[in-house]
């Protein structure tokens, strides 16, 4: 194991009393649009039709005025355990919990957009100290990409999922963890196989919620399962990925209104959480409104909604068609993500799928919608990839 290194140094979150008092005046000040025109639909994805409806956006916008408490959400990641260090210019921000337990594994988590290191404050502490003393623990590493977060904002063009993974070695190697377990979803997703592909003398193993085939596979020899699978991920793609064709050409544009109005900010991620998780009308039906307004709120406080977004920017349709993955892999596909790859296309990159799971429930957030499911899952599928050969020296 590395030594850890001094270039990392602690650090807290403490947003100034003058900065939320800001937030609350502009919620309170808002201009708001007339209601959808689909308004009175019965509750369903139907009402979500032209977007997050003004009902639901004026409840959440009132309550994040007088009822948020984001001083909690600051004290949690405080006691969690922050750091910065400095990568190729750029700070880094991430959370790191290490277990108590000599034989923990390092793990990392990426997040992804419209996520951050929120995502995974409600998994941390079980990851890293297990109640069942018979299951792994890990000493927990959530770094906040670059552009998101505490993490600082690239002044360049560069920093793309090749090159966030080339510095989530780096940092890994500084806390003195040179071999490490790795996991993922969205763009977290991606920069894990990345991470698995480009560096295996350093990747014990991965587990990942977004399994990501090679282009240019048949659908011949799928199952009906699969198939439908590859026409819900196709649909996505060609009429509910708006967002992602914006930002990954015009990230700027939209970024003025992601940093200027915290309602439309809001409005913008809520609707990925509620078309992304596996609800029938809302997505608080699994998700608490304080989950969602710790995420919303750490964009707005920190004013990355121009530079998270350019991840898209740098990143989109750019992972190596021949890229493969050796290393033992451990892959979960939830029913309402929004890419779900049947498994013989995933084969096709992963070389080495040691455990495959199709949940009943969850969606594109599970540390979020079933995070004890989520913490058993991925404790699971790491054993198993450990077992695998993953626990190499």
């Amino acid at each position: 194991m590395n030594r850890p290194t001094s270039d990392v140094r602690a650090f807290e979150a403490h947003a100034t009393d003058a900065d939320l008092d800001d937030l609350r005046a502009r919620l309170a000040a808002a201009r708001l649009p007339e209601a959808e025109t689909v308004q009175g639909a019965a509750p369903g994805p139907r009402r979500w039709q032209q977007g997050v409806p003004l009902a639901d956006l004026v409840d959440v916008v009132d309550y994040w005025r007088t009822g948020y408490d984001w001083r909690s959400f600051e004290a949690r990641l405080n006691r969690i355990g922050q750091f910065r260090t400095t990568i190729d210019g750029l700070g880094i921000h991430f959370l790191h919990r290490r277990s108590a337990r000599a034989n923990a594994t390092p793990l990392l988590l990426t997040h992804g957009w419209p996520g951050s290191v929120a995502e995974f404050i409600d998994v941390v502490d079980e990851l890293a100290d297990p109640k069942d003393a018979d299951t792994p623990a890990f000493h927990v590493v959530v770094p906040s990409l670059p552009g998101f977060g505490y993490s600082d904002k690239p002044a360049t063009t560069g920093w793309g999922t090749e090159k966030i993974a080339e510095a989530w070695v780096e940092l890994m190697g500084r806390l003195g963890y040179g071999k490490f377990l790795a996991h993922g979803g969205d763009w977290g997703g991606v920069i894990t196989t990345v991470l698995a592909g480009r560096f295996p003398a350093h990747v014990l193993g991965i587990h990942t919620t977004l399994a990501q085939a090679p282009p240019g596979l048949t659908t011949d020899g799928l199952t009906a399962a699969e198939r439908e699978w590859t026409e819900e991920t196709r649909d996505f793609w060609r009429h509910r990925a708006a967002y992602a064709k914006q930002q990954a050409t015009r990230p700027q544009t939209i970024g003025y209104s992601l940093v200027d109005s915290p309602v439309g900010l809001l409005a913008w991620i809520l609707d990925k959480f509620a078309e992304w998780t596996d609800t029938e009308d809302s997505p608080f039906e699994t998700i608490s409104r304080d989950r969602v307004l710790d995420d919303v709120t750490l964009y707005w406080l920190t004013r990355t909604g121009a530079s998270s977004a350019r991840i898209y920017y740098e990143s989109h349709n750019s992972l190596d068609p021949e890229l493969r993955v050796d290393v033992p892999s451990a892959i979960s596909v939830y029913p309402r993500d929004i890419e779900k790859c049947p498994r013989p296309w995933a084969q096709e990159r992963y070389r080495q799928i040691v455990r495959w799971r199709s949940p009943e429930t969850g969606g594109h957030f599970p540390s979020l919608e079933v995070p004890g499911y989520f913490v058993r899952d991925l404790q699971g599928g790491l054993t198993a990839v450990l077992a695998a050969g993953g626990n190499r020296s």
